[in-house]
């Protein structure tokens, strides 16, 4: 099976020397997804080709190649996922997606889950701030200011797990039972459960970790939390946060500052001088690198905001806490996201919320999330120009209270608009 039929005009995107050359033309793959994936594909597709439109006065175009997963793939080539997607992907390094929907039954568990492994995009990029006007449950949403780097690949999201009752479930028990017979006591109801398995490793811990130093020191941001529950993991989360310390100390000694230099010298010298050190070497420029316990950080992002900036954690911590910090900005239908693997330049930008089916083909949702994960892309390309020119328009359009009825619902004096008519809006604050 061969369906791709690439542009005559445009031309890839390629990786040399560890960075993205993007020619005035490039070609990138889309997904416009399930449900209400092609609503708000339609219009964020016609936002982010005015945005590069008006920012660089026609001069770069990007030439859309539309890709196939989801159940458009599988009505069409009776495949969730065709090997023709994903060789698109890999080969023309940054695409974008809508919302897939998970098949129901065997095979793939996720197609997102699906793309990020098999691409090996081991950064789940997940930037959180609030636009003036977006209603929010909470007192001070322009407090939240934070870009999480969740691991995309490991923890229990490997999909290491056997089910109840199955053979590999019974034999996996045999095998604890006979040759960790400590551990296997540890398990109050073996007859009756379902067993998972959670990989961390030192060498996913340590590529995040990077990822997200750079980050901070590209964007000048101030630090960087680890976020984790070693308390209770002490071999996987807990060597996560000791995995992430020691590259920061090792490879950054003169870019970073963190909380375990800071505890080494309050034991030597006292607080007072282990906090001095810790100010001159803000003063310097130094990101502060921390930590803190998963459950605690999910109270602190609500009660002291201002103390986080770039977040990294695991899979699972990382679902949890991007979504909770959506909510308090407005919600997952405004927030974006991408999965990056930094050193080969594979990205899919995506909208991060499901595919609302009961919505699909009424022109109605909110196609915030794809057109700011669109402004991702772009930024990733090293188009900020007009990654900047869509954050504005954004702003505008939102302060204008022409808004769809997610917002429009909880606003008041707003006027309900559809979701192309919410991207007509925005087009005109370019």
């Amino acid at each position: 099976m061969t369906y791709l039929v690439t542009s005559k005009h445009g031309r890839p995107i390629t990786m040399q020397n560890g960075q993205l050359i993007v020619p005035y033309n490039p070609i990138i793959p889309y997904i416009e997804g399930d449900g209400i994936g092609p609503d708000i594909w339609r219009a964020s597709v016609r936002v982010l080709d005015a945005a590069v439109e008006k920012t660089y006065s026609g001069q770069r175009k990007i030439h859309w190649l539309e890709v196939y997963a989801g159940e458009k793939a599988n009505s069409l080539f009776n495949t969730w996922l065709p090997d023709e997607t994903v060789d698109a992907c890999r080969n023309y390094l940054v695409s974008i997606k809508g919302p897939l929907k998970t098949p129901i039954g065997g095979g793939i568990r996720s197609l997102n889950v699906a793309l990020r492994q098999i691409l090996d995009m081991y950064v789940c990029l997940r930037p959180v701030r609030w636009f003036k006007g977006v209603p929010s449950p909470v007192k001070d949403p322009g407090a939240v200011d934070m870009v999480i780097f969740r691991e995309n690949t490991e923890d229990i999201y490997a999909g290491l797990e056997f089910e109840q009752g199955s053979d590999e479930n019974k034999l996996f028990m045999h095998l604890l039972q006979e040759n960790f017979p400590v551990q296997f006591a540890k398990i109050r109801f073996p007859e009756t459960s379902g067993i998972g398995i959670k990989p961390v490793s030192k060498e996913g811990t340590e590529r995040l970790v990077k990822a997200a130093i750079n980050y901070c020191l590209i964007n000048q941001r101030k630090s960087l939390t680890i976020v984790h529950k070693g308390n209770i993991m002490k071999f996987t989360e807990g060597a996560f946060r000791n995995w992430a310390y020691a590259i920061a100390e090792r490879e950054y000694p003169e870019q970073t500052y963190t909380r375990l230099q800071w505890e080494k010298t309050r034991a030597n010298s006292g607080e007072a001088v282990a906090n001095m050190e810790q100010q001159e070497a803000l003063a310097k420029g130094c990101i502060l690198i921390k930590d803190a316990i998963a459950d605690i950080a999910l109270q602190q992002v609500l009660t002291r905001p201002v103390d986080f900036d770039v977040i990294a954690t695991l899979n699972l911590n990382g679902d949890y806490l991007s979504d909770a910090l959506a909510a308090q900005v407005g919600g997952i239908g405004i927030a974006p996201g991408g999965n990056i693997n930094y050193l080969t330049g594979t990205a899919i930008f995506e909208a991060t919320h499901g595919t609302a089916p009961k919505y699909a083909n009424l022109d109605k949702v909110n196609p915030g999330s794809l057109i700011l994960s669109g402004e991702m892309m772009l930024r990733y390309i090293g188009w900020t120009e007009a990654a900047d020119a869509i954050l504005d328009a954004m702003d505008a359009a939102i302060a204008s209270k022409r808004v769809t009825y997610d917002f429009a619902r909880l606003m008041d004096n707003a006027i309900e608009v559809k979701c192309s008519e919410f991207a007509d809006n925005m087009i005109e604050y370019l």
